[in-house]
């Protein structure tokens, strides 16, 4: 019988470490800043320039996901700025094969979890707080932990749902 309840306390132990885990374990092990196929400056794009974040992520506020620019989008700008500079060329590369760029994300969430870009902005909940001073980086790197405990912390600050189906699928 003892052998029955020691079994129990394990798995109960186990259960409870399992859960500690996935609360204070990012939600992916991806790398944190990944090298792009074009090197890409939101430096320059959303800090000298000024270009805000909704120009070039123009789904984000009507969409779950903000979306990675079309090339379509780069190249109209890029026909007349700067064409000779050589990631312009790579870019109208891209533009002539007809082939999309495979840009690396930065920012992943699991299947299981729901994050709607259109919400947060709705919400005027600014950029950085997730993605930090985007328009400080030459090259984008994630800010945010995305742990779920971080989440809570900033729905807890902002007095939104911290319901389980608010944010899980």
């Amino acid at each position: 019988m003892s052998w029955l309840i020691a079994g129990l306390f394990c798995m109960v132990a186990a259960l409870i470490a399992g859960m500690v885990l996935m609360y204070i374990l990012p939600l992916d092990f991806s790398e944190r800043s990944p090298v792009q196929p074009l090197i890409f400056s939101h430096k320059l794009h959303a800090g000298a320039n000024g270009i805000p974040c909704l120009y070039c992520h123009h789904h984000a506020d009507k969409s779950p996901v903000a979306g990675i620019p079309a090339l379509a989008d780069c190249r109209a700008c890029h026909l007349y700025i700067s064409p000779e500079a050589p990631e312009i060329k790579k870019l109208m590369g891209y533009w002539d094969r007809q082939e999309p760029i495979a840009w690396a994300r930065v920012n992943n969430l699991p299947d299981h979890a729901y994050f709607p870009h259109m919400m947060h902005i709705r919400a005027k909940i600014d950029c950085s707080i997730c993605h930090g001073q985007v328009a400080a980086m030459e090259r984008i790197s994630r800010t945010a932990s995305l742990k779920m405990g971080w989440c809570l912390d900033c729905h807890r600050q902002h007095k939104a749902s911290i319901d389980c189906w608010t944010c899980h699928i």
